[in-house]
């Protein structure tokens, strides 16, 4: 369980995704969407991680923090400006989690490190990193993926899939094949890993 310092941190990350606008309804409960995609974080930390740290706690939870605040729309709507606008949120979500670390009696050093970690530096290299990226991954494939694949055409699906599998380490794919999707959703993604 995360200490004092670290359920403060996770709080206020909570506090400041709970103005969320943008809703969610998951087992009949309507949630601020981000607040939700926070939780969603934390369950996956706790599956992968048997004894998180509280930097992985605090990373893990504000990893998409205020995020309804930067929309894509902000950028160009090119492969460019998507890149432009994941990045710009990567140092976004750092600033806003560092400063409610800062705020929570974090010292530099630990702020430093979660703000490293959520920038993605060290993806693959990092453990933090990977652990993390891990999680995302798993959240995004077992709660948002379905919708995702609905939008797009299954040759782009596919190449996401393809992507997101890259990023992931042996341990996650493990985790990613053993939730319970619908057929649609696994069948895409055991086409992807064919192909």
């Amino acid at each position: 369980m995360p200490n004092e310092r670290c359920q403060e941190a996770i709080e206020l990350i909570d506090e400041a995704n709970s103005e969320d606008p943008n809703t969610e309804t998951w087992e009949g409960v309507e949630y601020p969407r981000e607040l939700l995609y926070g939780r969603r974080m934390t369950a996956w930390l706790e599956r992968l991680q048997p004894e998180p740290s509280d930097l992985q706690y605090i990373a893990a939870r504000g990893q998409h923090i205020r995020r309804w605040t930067v929309p894509r729309n902000r950028y160009p709507m090119t492969r460019v400006g998507y890149l432009q606008w994941r990045t710009g949120l990567y140092d976004f979500h750092a600033k806003q989690v560092g400063k409610i670390m800062a705020q929570a009696g974090y010292e530099p050093d630990a702020i430093e490190q979660v703000r490293r970690i959520l920038r993605k530096r060290g993806l693959k290299k990092d453990p933090d990193v990977q652990l993390i990226e891990d999680v995302a991954c798993l959240v995004f494939i077992e709660n948002y993926f379905l919708d995702f694949a609905k939008e797009y055409e299954e040759e782009k699906v596919l190449s996401v899939i393809r992507k997101t599998w890259k990023k992931m380490s042996p341990h996650a794919q493990q985790a990613a094949l053993d939730i319970a999707l619908p057929e649609r959703a696994a069948g895409l993604i055991r086409k992807a890993l064919e192909g």
